[in-house]
């Protein structure tokens, strides 16, 4: 069967966010400091990472990646599995493919069939109508909807989207959905200024997606002829950057984790949860799914043990483990007239 330009375009994208992916990110947890307590008083036996958002039992949770190509859909099958296996919560990747060309439905909705019971979340772009986004959810039975604004990457993407008008269509989505909507960046962050359009129109859940992990950029780049946008590849708010920019709303944090330690910083910045994407993408990809599982089922360990040394048995005790960051990042909260954490 020939292979249609947008599930063509499913497989590139996971073949150079693989090319490009890097050991050390560049999404700011290392201009992230939290203070290394002597004596933190704590039995790392009891020690809970719980949080509260969506009943889910664990903090991080594998963020949209991939289907709509027998490839991916492949891939999809296997993260399906490894979330079921390590109890977490799961994001689709981009199903408009699929609404363009039914016959790609299956390489989403292996999602469900590997997770049964699993929290799963559907995803979409913001510009769809609220007729996509329910069949989108339809297609998972998905228990939330990530409507992803991509602008950078849109604009760099060779058929990308000019059409850039999405912020009445989220408040039309937000308005009927009997799910929980998060609008989600995808590489490039967030500012104050967007949280508070994005609350006019009744948003109560983003996803930051800030700069420093897989960076659609450099994907959509290489993809064009020319490559003539190479200069917007550090544009954007890093991850840290956009959690400091933004206040009022549940937050999840994504964008360049790379380890428990990681995940644990974001959470003392604010966020509620942490997504992972090219982390999980290249363990699949290089090790396989049975190494990949045995790395998630050793953040799972590690994350307690490292909230412990903190001096913290909980997440709520972790927004009280003193936190120093570089004269960098202060220097932008003050510029951005933000708030420093306390």
């Amino acid at each position: 069967m020939t292979q249609s330009l947008g599930s063509h375009r499913k497989d590139e994208h996971v073949i150079l966010a693989e090319k490009y992916y890097t050991e050390t990110a560049t999404a700011g947890f290392a201009d992230v400091r939290l203070i290394h307590t002597a004596l933190p008083e704590v039995d790392l036996r009891h020690v809970t990472v719980t949080p509260v958002l969506f009943g889910w039992h664990w903090p991080f949770f594998i963020n949209a990646m991939t289907g709509g190509s027998p490839q991916t859909g492949r891939y999809n099958a296997a993260l399906g599995r490894l979330a079921a296996g390590a109890d977490l919560a799961i994001a689709s990747g981009s199903q408009s493919v699929a609404l363009r060309e039914p016959a790609l439905a299956p390489t989403f909705t292996v999602l469900r069939e590997n997770h049964p019971a699993g929290f799963i979340l559907a995803n979409l772009g913001a510009g769809h109508p609220w007729a996509d986004a329910q069949a989108a959810i339809a297609m998972l039975a998905a228990n939330a909807l990530e409507l992803h604004v991509n602008s950078v990457q849109e604009l760099v993407m060779p058929e990308g989207d000019r059409d850039l008008r999405w912020l009445a269509n989220i408040g039309d989505i937000v308005a009927q959905s009997p799910v929980p909507v998060i609008v989600k960046e995808i590489g490039n962050g967030m500012s104050a200024a967007t949280v508070a359009r994005l609350q006019s129109v009744g948003v109560k859940y983003i996803d930051v997606g800030g700069r420093g992990g897989t960076n659609f950029v450099t994907i959509e780049n290489t993809r064009r002829p020319a490559r003539d946008y190479g200069y917007l590849e550090g544009f954007g708010q890093t991850t840290v950057e956009s959690l400091l920019e933004t206040q009022g709303l549940t937050r999840i944090a994504t964008g360049g984790i790379r380890n428990p330690l990681d995940i644990l910083k974001a959470l003392r910045l604010g966020a509620s949860a942490v997504g992972v994407s090219g982390q999980v993408l290249h363990w699949l990809i290089q090790e396989g799914e049975p190494a990949t599982a045995a790395h998630l089922a050793a953040w799972q360990a590690q994350l307690p043990q490292v909230l412990g040394i903190l001096g913290a048995s909980n997440l709520a005790e972790l927004t009280q483990v003193p936190v120093v960051l570089s004269p960098t990042l202060e220097s932008y909260v003050r510029q951005r007239g933000l708030t420093l954490p306390q």
